[in-house]
Order: structure tokens, then C-alpha cells, then sequence
């Protein structure tokens, strides 16, 4: 069985058929994110894991929509993180890529806060992290020479580290160092879709390498389609290409790898153990 650790479910004209695909993929659990359009529909996520015994959920706010970490949102993350179908807070973190998005001191502080939510309701939380590296020149020069790499391995050493909780480092698309500094913090790293990408050398070669225990993989669908289906909209069931090229890189079977993710998540939320579907 595989499990696709990252998913946005909320805007499929017909989950129905998305989740049929899933089954007929080998993939058991979907971890369905709950950061909606923003905090007023994050709680999507969640209503779709009490509608769907295969779904669990997160919850959290973007740091793309940072601004609206507000007293009542976060109130509002708050109650969700509290319910038992949902098992992290996230995806939250640091965006540092599009111009738009909103300041570092205003993505930071939603950041910490959401920290400290997840913290108190004793769940892991998922991680989303991008550069300014390859962001438009407008965009370099309101971040840089900020780096949300080092902010946000920074606030995760103050702020998370010493409550002893694990995470997951989604889609991650870092360097080694910033793999070794990662697993340190007690992260997973989940590998979506961009690691079938000739470009993704780097990338590969931490798939490669990640300790055996800490590896998950993911589609962040409906984003990032792995090849052979680059282009196309993702869903839950291309995980199998992603695992299938992951397991290539570490010289293991498809069947091996799908069985070292498959327990990983379940070391990781153990409370997602309580169902699993029959195949």
C-alpha cells in the first residue's frame, strides 16, 4: 500500500473518481491539507476526512496568507487541530518566491504562532518552505538577502525543536545540508512529483540518501504531475510514478519502498493506524 503524504483534495470536480483512481493505484491513505482558499475554508480538508475513512487531514495557514493569521483564524486552527481526523498543522512555513505574498516579519510571527497552536495539541506539523532564488528581480529585492531556508530553520530550532515533536519537510526541494539540518529537527522528508525532473539532480541525490525511516512521498496534487505525466493535473494516484523513481534511486523495489513510506507515516501518526482500507 502507498500513501500520498501531501494532497490538496478541495477543488476536484469529482472526487469520487480521484479517490476510485487512488484504490485502483495501490494507494491506502491520503493526507488531504487544509489550507483551503485561505482560513475561511480550511476546514475543508477535514470534512472530507469524516466524510472518507481513506482520508485524514491537516489544518493550517499559508504563508501565503499570513496576513490572516488573525486572533479569530488562529482560534479557529485552534479547534480544528483539536479534532482526532486531524493529524498535523500545516502546510505552514516561509514563502519568499512571489511577490505578492506578504512581508517576512508578518510570515514569520503566522509562523511562530502556528507553532505554538500545534504544540499545545501535541501534533507534528507540515512544512512549506521556498526560496526567493529563483523568484522574479521585484521579488529578490523585497526578500533578499533574507533566506527562507535560514529563517526557517531558525524559528523550527527556538520555537519547535525543543517541544519534541516531529514534522514533515513537504516536498522538499533543499540541498543536503539543509536535509541533514532537517532530519536533525526531527523531520520526515516527503518527495512529490519535481524529483522525476531531469533538473532535480540535487533533489534526487538527497532521495537517494534520506535514511530509510524518514522518507515519505507525496503528489501535492493537484500540482507538480511526476514524469511521465508532467503537465497533466496531478492527482492522488501519480504517487505510484513518484515512488516508483524514488525506489529506482535507492537501488530498492517499488514494493519495498511503498512498504518503508507506508510505516514511516504510520510512525509518524500512529493514530492513522486505526483505519485501513482493505485491498
Amino acid at each position: 500500500m502507498l500513501i500520498d503524504s501531501h494532497c490538496h483534495l478541495d477543488d476536484y470536480e469529482d472526487l469520487r473518481a480521484i479517490l476510485a483512481h487512488a484504490r485502483e493505484a495501490g494507494v491506502g491513505k491520503l493526507l488531504a491539507i487544509g489550507i483551503g482558499e485561505g482560513p475561511d475554508t480550511m476546514h475543508r480538508a477535514l470534512e472530507l476526512a469524516h466524510a472518507h475513512p481513506e482520508i485524514w487531514a491537516t489544518a493550517g495557514i499559508h504563508p501565503q496568507e499570513a496576513h490572516r493569521a488573525t486572533a479569530e483564524n488562529l482560534a479557529k486552527l485552534e479547534a480544528l487541530a483539536a479534532d482526532p481526523r486531524c493529524l498535523a498543522v500545516g502546510e505552514i512555513g516561509l514563502d519568499y518566491y512571489h511577490l505578492d505574498n506578504p512581508d517576512i516579519a508578518t510570515q514569520q510571527a503566522a509562523f511562530v504562532a502556528q507553532m505554538k497552536i500545534a504544540a499545545a495539541a501535541g501534533k507534528p506539523i507540515t512544512i512549506h518552505c521556498r526560496t526567493s532564488e529563483l523568484a522574479i528581480p521585484a521579488a529578490k529585492a523585497k526578500y533578499e538577502p533574507a533566506d527562507a531556508w535560514e529563517d526557517l530553520l531558525a524559528l523550527i530550532a527556538e520555537h519547535w525543536t525543543p517541544t519534541g515533536l516531529p514534522g514533515i519537510m513537504h516536498c522538499f526541494s533543499g540541498n543536503e545540508e539543509q536535509a541533514a539540518r532537517s532530519l536533525a529537527a526531527g523531520f520526515y522528508l516527503s518527495f512529490a512529483g519535481n524529483v522525476t525532473y531531469p533538473k532535480s539532480t540535487i533533489i534526487q541525490a538527497v532521495a537517494a540518501s534520506v535514511p530509510a525511516d524518514r522518507i515519505l512521498v507525496e503528489t501535492d496534487a493537484p500540482f507538480l504531475a511526476p514524469i511521465p505525466l508532467r503537465g497533466q493535473t496531478n492527482e492522488p494516484a501519480f504517487v505510484a510514478h513518484t515512488a516508483r523513481y524514488v525506489a529506482e534511486l535507492r537501488g530498492i523495489t517499488m514494493d519495498q519502498l511503498a512498504e518503508l513510506t507506508t510505516a514511516n507515516f504510520g510512525a509518524l501518526f500512529p493514530t492513522s493506524l486505526s483505519v485501513s482500507p482493505d485491498f
